[in-house]
């Protein structure tokens, strides 16, 4: 397949084994970040979907409140497999927490009431795209991650320990790092299953 963009989705995959390993600086990471951020599509041009990058000791900060969170709610019995699915989490070099604008989109809602109900759903859409082109741009420069959903368990600790505006509401967290072995086989269901084509 010649098409690049083709090519680089199907080189992002979900990386679970991670280390601090990187041939790129932090800065260069960071740059990624912010050009997939930058130029991922949003209704309206809103650019709802903001990001806070978490390098080494901060970003270890924030999967041990994942780990104390999960303390409470898992059983003892189970914790210890808990425990080594975040320690590879925070094995990596650093960590992007994904967050959504609420204000921005109750400001739409306000300016633009016909489509006052469409906007949560397009922030959703916004969040969603932000995320994909951040994995797909870091896979592009052979940095592995994964997406994390720890949200509801560690939100305000979150928003405490970085100073995060009220107003943003935390949707994802993705650990990312050295590739330290390469994702297993990914199964697909049948194409024609899931895409209906009329009118060839």
């Amino acid at each position: 397949m010649s098409n690049t963009f083709l090519n680089a989705i199907q080189n992002r995959r979900s990386i679970y084994a991670l280390d601090a390993n990187t041939t790129l600086s932090n800065a260069q990471i960071t740059e990624t970040i912010q050009t997939a951020i930058a130029h991922a599509p949003s209704a309206f041009n809103s650019q709802t979907t903001k990001a806070v990058v978490l390098y080494g000791d901060e970003s270890t900060k924030l999967w041990n409140l994942v780990l104390d969170a999960l303390r409470k709610v898992t059983p003892e019995a189970a914790f210890a497999d808990t425990e080594a699915k975040i320690n590879s989490f925070d094995a990596g070099v650093g960590t992007v927490l994904f967050f959504e604008d609420t204000s921005i989109v109750k400001g739409l809602q306000e300016a633009f009431a016909l489509y006052a109900d469409n906007f949560p759903i397009w922030s959703e859409q916004a969040a969603g795209i932000s995320q994909f082109s951040v994995w797909t741009a870091l896979a592009q420069e052979n940095v592995g991650a994964s997406l994390q959903h720890y949200s509801n368990l560690i939100e305000a600790q979150v928003a405490e320990a970085w100073n995060i505006p009220a107003e943003w509401k935390l949707t994802a967290q993705m650990p990312f790092g050295n590739i330290a072995a390469p994702a297993g086989e990914k199964e697909f269901a049948p194409i024609a299953d899931r895409v209906k084509v009329y009118g060839e």
